[in-house]
């Protein structure tokens, strides 16, 4: 019998709630914060409009705000929306809890960005191209969208006719102290071009705490035809926030699309 990648019970809010706690700890230095403030004010302008979708405790949304950009952010886990408050306790950041497809408000928006694989929570059929479409249509014209991924390897989920990719499962240890263990647990569905997982810590004070994770990714060429089912083109790809030239052996991708004036 196939293995599944579907983590029972999972919803849309679930990856926030589980890692809300230790999400600043764990990933706050992911990515370049600098150099993506950077990028989205030469994109919307010194004072301009940014949409941030997926815009959790604020790691990149407060920094663009102190950088001068006005910035909306949404996000469907109330448990990230407070942290994003903890951070934020003026309000500055406008933050909408909702969907990232059927929730984002009217703008228009000078820019919008999509950061670290956050395009990749979206599981349903056609949800991430609806996106896109959902995206443009709040976009000025000539406005970008920013999307940052790692780069998926179609031959991943390829096979020869016939027959189906299977599933790859793992376990890893992610941190080890004297009072605490964090395990990775995970199954990868490439054939579907799906993975989910749980980070499973155990500790001495707290017992076992589960956090979910669960994505469909895409490779460029699918995002890039995404982007210009919605009226996008490619404007620039890089390796990385930074600049980074990008090339076949990119592990990640930074790519700025653009609404045709």
């Amino acid at each position: 019998m196939r293995q599944t990648t579907t983590v029972r019970g999972y919803e849309s809010s679930s990856y926030g709630d589980g890692f809300a706690d230790v999400y600043d700890d764990w990933y706050g230095d992911v990515t370049d914060i600098e150099a993506t403030v950077t990028r989205m004010r030469a994109l919307a302008g010194d004072a301009g409009s940014v949409l941030e979708l997926g815009v959790g405790t604020g790691r990149l949304a407060v920094p663009m705000y102190d950088a001068g950009l006005a910035v909306t952010g949404i996000d469907t886990s109330a448990a990230m929306l407070e942290r994003l408050a903890e951070r934020d306790p003026d309000g500055n950041i406008e933050s909408i809890a909702g969907d990232m497809v059927d929730d984002l408000p009217d703008g228009p928006f000078d820019a919008a960005l999509v950061a670290y694989n956050t395009l990749f929570n979206l599981l349903g059929d056609g949800n991430q191209a609806r996106c896109f479409q959902a995206v443009a249509s709040r976009l000025r014209s000539g406005g970008s969208f920013v999307v940052e991924s790692f780069v998926a390897d179609a031959e991943r989920s390829a096979a020869p006719e016939g027959r189906q990719v299977p599933p790859v499962s793992g376990v890893s240890v992610r941190s080890m102290e004297v009072d605490r263990v964090v395990l990775s647990v995970s199954l990868d569905s490439p054939g579907d071009q799906r993975a989910s997982g749980q980070f499973v810590e155990f500790s001495e004070a707290g017992g076992v705490r589960l956090r979910p994770w669960s994505i469909r990714w895409a490779t460029i060429e699918q995002l890039d035809s995404m982007a210009a089912a919605a009226g996008f083109e490619v404007a620039e790809r890089f390796g990385s926030m930074v600049g980074d030239v990008f090339t076949d052996d990119s592990s990640q991708h930074v790519t700025v699309y653009r609404l045709a004036v």
